[in-house]
């Protein structure tokens, strides 16, 4: 009866339902880079209770703060940015080109459903694509492959002039439709899960914190930051103003475990294995050691990984800011990244909370971090 007892116990979820009731909202809201107010809202809105103060940036970046008085600081940090399209041609017949805003993969493309977010609201658009009778109708003529310039929306306008009425405009931002559903197994999908996954981490380690009434020796800066598609600018702004003496980055990373992707090259990581926190030069070597002992002691599965130079996280942007600051990655893994259908394994989502909440409870302003 014990061991059954103790089983119970050590599987008990951290999340709460409304925790995924948040996770959903903030994954369907959109939040493209350059335009992460409306999510930005909606995280400062569900961490605000969580935390003794708050902040934002003048691009936006959204920051809950513990122990504002507090002389050392650290930081656990996510970005909150989608990647997303730009209206950036309309024809006289009313179809639309884009431009990409971000990474966006423009093969997933054909026949999605989008929402143009326009000077008098959302407008429902397609990606329009010619039936497959016409892309095969000249037996001698290759197929068309999707590419930015062959791709367009259609809103149901015909002319300039009825697009225009419906408040779309050069420049103005457009996202893809899908949102949260969940899959057997404890899977989740839904798009923007990098990097809003990691928004929704952080914003439970706060949770966590206030809800078991834990006093930190240090500062927590919860920062939840803007632009990482287009270059980390949100966390390069953002690190030169709070001057971090630590920060713990939270991302995505990729599942090697489906067709078409070497493992040789990535590493071997898969959804429902644990967190996975990476080696790399922007990454602090015995701050990553802390985090990896913390993971030993509570029994935290981890699948480390390996970067080539920069992690191409917001890690980067704190490593090197200022003085330098010790800085470390820990990543979830991910499929299908970029996509409408980014997956990812709920056991993850928990264990990568717990790492996170753990490591902030065994650091302290004396642990000691020096290379010499």
């Amino acid at each position: 009866m014990a061991t059954a007892k103790k089983t119970k116990a050590k599987s008990k979820s951290v999340l709460t339902e409304k925790s995924y009731e948040f996770l959903r909202n903030y994954i369907n809201t959109p939040s493209p880079v350059g335009f992460e107010s409306s999510g930005q809202k909606l995280w400062l809105e569900y961490i605000k209770p969580f935390v003794d103060t708050h902040f934002t940036d003048p691009y936006g970046t959204a920051v809950g703060v513990i122990n504002p008085t507090a002389a050392f600081k650290v930081v656990i940090e996510a970005h909150a940015d989608e990647i997303s399209w730009f209206v950036n041609y309309i024809t006289d017949q009313g179809l639309i080109y884009l431009k990409r805003n971000g990474g966006v993969d423009h093969q997933i493309a054909p026949a999605k459903r989008v929402l143009i977010h326009g000077k008098k609201g959302t407008v429902k658009a397609v990606f329009g694509w010619p039936a497959i009778h016409t892309r095969m109708s000249n037996p001698e003529q290759k197929e068309p492959a999707p590419k930015t310039d062959n791709l367009f929306l259609d809103c149901g306008a015909r002319t300039k002039k009825e697009v225009e009425a419906l408040g779309i405009h050069i420049g103005a931002v457009v996202t893809y439709e899908e949102g949260f559903d969940e899959l057997a197994y404890d899977y989740l999908i839904g798009r923007a899960f990098d990097n809003r996954i990691g928004g929704f981490m952080i914003a439970e380690v706060a949770r966590l914190l206030k809800q078991n009434n834990k006093k930190l020796p240090f500062g927590l800066y919860v920062v939840n930051a803007v632009q990482e598609e287009i270059g980390l600018r949100g966390a390069e702004m953002i690190a030169r103003r709070i001057k971090p003496d630590i920060a713990i980055i939270t991302d995505v990373t990729h599942d090697t475990q489906t067709p078409m992707i070497s493992k040789i090259i990535e590493g071997d990581v898969a959804c429902g294995k644990g967190p996975s926190p990476t080696y790399g030069p922007a990454v602090h070597n015995k701050l990553l050691q802390f985090v990896q002992d913390v993971a030993e002691k509570k029994n935290i599965p981890l699948q480390m990984r390996t970067v080539s130079r920069s992690t191409g996280t917001d890690t980067d942007s704190f490593a090197y800011a200022n003085d330098g600051c010790p800085s470390v990655l820990i990543s979830i893994p991910l499929r299908y990244m970029h996509t409408t259908v980014e997956m990812l394994h709920k056991k993850d989502i928990e264990q990568t909370i717990e790492l996170m909440y753990h490591t902030l409870l065994a650091l302290t302003p004396k642990t000691n971090l020096s290379y010499l």
